[in-house]
């Protein structure tokens, strides 16, 4: 398993071309699975994905004055 965390901001801040990953995806071997993290997903990469999660905030304890905490949220 490799997990590529927050990649998607990488792509859209055009850090690194969407094509490339794109390649790297189709070409891994079959017995590894790849995780790429982040939002707003480019289509050229859900083309070639096999599953998309979006995951949304229904409660959360910050609106309760909780604050963000160091080694859980950052």
């Amino acid at each position: 398993m490799l997990i590529i965390d927050e990649i998607m901001g990488v792509l859209s801040n055009k850090l690194l071309d969407i094509q490339e990953v794109v390649e790297f995806l189709k070409s891994k071997p079959e017995n590894i699975e790849i995780i790429l993290t982040g939002r707003n997903v480019p289509q050229e990469i859900a083309d070639v994905a096999d599953l998309i999660t979006e995951m949304k905030d229904i409660k959360h304890y910050f609106n309760n004055g909780v604050p963000a905490r160091k080694g859980i949220e950052f």
